[in-house]
């Protein structure tokens, strides 16, 4: 197998048979696009997802916070706690340790969330920092959205710009090669777009006009775009040049060649709505941009990406962009 998620086919068949014992107080299942489960306990329902942070060691603890808990946010749930597996190779100094536990500790702090526990380990099976994160999160009964409430004609809003994430990682593993053609200033700001990975924010405004929300991660909006049409059981069809891309990233991606559209893309939130002007206002009036994307299309439709007068079939990359140069 190829560095990388697993894909949707080998998903469905190798992984979503084998998911334990039916319970009807588990309302969400793993699916494509869905991150997170929902567990009704009585008045309040659990909203848990879990990531790995594989694709960078800098920002490790970080990353770990805000992924996990954009995934609890991209239900409307408010994120109440984390439980953090970190794996280090041996040899890994105490002192790299507690940086990485200083940043989870910021992180959560910036978002009034608590570490629950975890697990710490030296281990050969690694030869860098992995930090994988679980994120329990909380919503009133009836009070969540997935990615698989979308509805045909229902527009697809992205919050700031496409491949935040993946800018800021570029920048910093590659910043020797980089500053050379981009200059200091562009470069210490395409790295500063590690400020922006949380939707958090985003999601408490958006849960009010939404139908569906995702987080774009992996994949960037190629991939994310799918998940949520697939989870929704819609067609697609995506407006490739009205997706938002930051000078910062264009200059990135063109110097490594890279489509900035499949760049992993922590920071954006995918919005399925049936408001597009009064959700755009709402996030507006909050600082954070927005800009209508695409559209939901009836499943039998099938998905589509849009370059100007151009429509062809939308290919969802097969991994992430990032992989190329990693």
């Amino acid at each position: 197998m190829q560095t990388g998620k697993l894909s949707a086919e080998l998903l469905q068949q190798i992984v979503f048979p084998y998911l334990g014992a039916k319970r009807a107080d588990v309302l969400v299942h793993p699916g494509i696009g869905q991150d997170c489960g929902v567990v009704d306990l009585g008045g309040e329902l659990a909203i848990l997802s879990s990531d790995p942070i594989t694709t960078t060691g800098h920002n490790l603890g970080y990353l770990a916070v805000h992924i996990s808990a954009n995934d609890v946010a991209a239900t409307g749930a408010e994120p109440v706690g984390l439980l953090l597996t970190l794996l280090l190779p041996p040899g890994t100094s105490t002192a790299t340790v507690e940086a990485i536990m200083q940043e989870v500790h910021l992180a959560a702090v910036s978002l009034g969330i608590s570490v629950l526990g975890g697990h710490t380990e030296f281990t050969a099976a690694v030869n860098q920092p992995l930090a994988a994160m679980t994120a329990v999160g909380k919503a009133k009964t009836g009070c969540y959205v997935t990615a698989g409430g979308g509805r045909p004609g229902n527009t697809l809003v992205l919050t700031k710009s496409a491949a935040l994430e993946g800018t800021a990682i570029l920048a910093a593993d590659f910043a020797d090669r980089l500053e050379p053609l981009l200059g200091p200033d562009l470069l210490k700001r395409a790295q500063s777009f590690i400020d922006h990975v949380s939707v958090v924010p985003e999601a408490r405004i958006a849960v009010e006009s939404a139908t569906a929300m995702h987080d774009v991660t992996e994949g960037g909006v190629l991939g994310a775009t799918f998940e949520l049409a697939h989870a929704s059981r819609c067609g697609l069809e995506l407006w490739a040049d009205k997706v938002p891309i930051a000078k910062e990233t264009a200059a990135i991606c063109r110097i490594l060649d890279l489509d900035p559209l499949g760049l992993i893309g922590s920071g954006s939130l995918l919005i399925a709505t049936a408001n597009p002007d009064k959700l755009i206002a709402a996030l507006t009036a909050a600082g954070i941009a927005a800009t209508a994307i695409g559209l939901l299309l009836p499943e039998a439709e099938g998905y589509w990406l849009k370059e100007g007068q151009e429509r062809r079939p939308l290919v969802v990359p097969k991994r992430d962009e990032l992989y190329k140069v990693l």
